[in-house]
């Protein structure tokens, strides 16, 4: 479980992040979503400890975040897992390699240990006979995969996705979606995804904070959203399923 409590950032005098107090549940899938610009991305990166915030708490299982030392903070981080909103795999290494990287970073496990785990971890999110390719021989939706295997090869705590399906295609975005999910619950993960995709807001969306111009606006579940009568969130609501229609179209052209 992560806790923030009365989150405040701002970046050269103009606040960003307004007192935004959320608990995030273990093995759910814990959606942050929101117009591009309300936030949502520097609360992530808050959270994670990319930015530090201004005034506030964030406790991992009650584990106080901002008040950590270096060295304590460094090892919080090892029970962490991201994956990036491009991916962010390495076009030099080889998927298998991309998947170790952590493990030869962080770990003390043996090679054969390793490799088990890297081959764990690619079964678990269905790459096949693709060990020794390249990232530049696999499509944008295996990247997506590898990069959540690389993420759990260390068997984390938390799981952190910026806007996991960015440039894929609707139908490998579900698969996605699903993947998280399934993850997520089979390893009790604390999963937090940063979106603006209402695609994943409906399929996974367990636990949903919907900020708005630095500030909390709305929390609930992906059933709830139907029957809200919150103005902005509707607003925000409407008209992703405007976009997500006219992309649809597109796609089926």
């Amino acid at each position: 479980m992560i806790e923030i409590k009365n989150i405040y950032k701002s970046f050269e005098h103009k606040s960003v992040l307004k007192n935004i107090s959320k608990v995030f549940n273990q093995g759910e899938t814990n959606l942050i979503i929101g117009r591009s610009g309300s936030g949502k991305t520097v609360l992530l990166k808050s959270i994670v400890g990319l930015h530090k915030i201004d005034k506030g708490q964030i406790l991992y299982d009650q584990r106080d975040f901002t008040s950590m030392g270096q060295k304590l903070r460094k090892s919080l981080r090892q029970e962490m897992g991201m994956v990036f909103q491009g991916g962010a795999l390495f076009d030099s290494l080889t998927v298998e390699e991309n998947v170790r990287f952590p493990l030869d970073m962080f770990s003390n496990l043996s090679s054969i240990q390793k490799q088990k785990q890297v081959d764990y971890c690619l079964e678990r999110v269905n790459i096949v006979n693709a060990n020794k390719l390249s990232p530049s021989e696999i499509s944008g939706g295996m990247k997506k995969r590898v990069a959540i295997a690389r993420a759990i090869v260390l068997n984390p705590k938390y799981l952190f996705c910026d806007e996991p399906n960015s440039g894929l295609d609707p139908e490998t975005s579900l698969v996605i979606d699903a993947l998280i999910r399934s993850i997520t619950i089979d390893l009790q993960i604390t999963t937090i995804i940063n979106t603006h995709d209402m695609n994943s807001v409906m399929e996974i969306g367990d636990n949903i904070l919907f900020i708005s111009e630095g500030e909390m606006c709305w929390e609930g579940n992906r059933k709830d959203i139907l029957h809200s009568d919150n103005q902005k969130l509707q607003e925000f609501v409407f008209a992703n399923k405007q976009y997500q229609k006219i992309r649809d179209d597109k796609m089926n052209e």
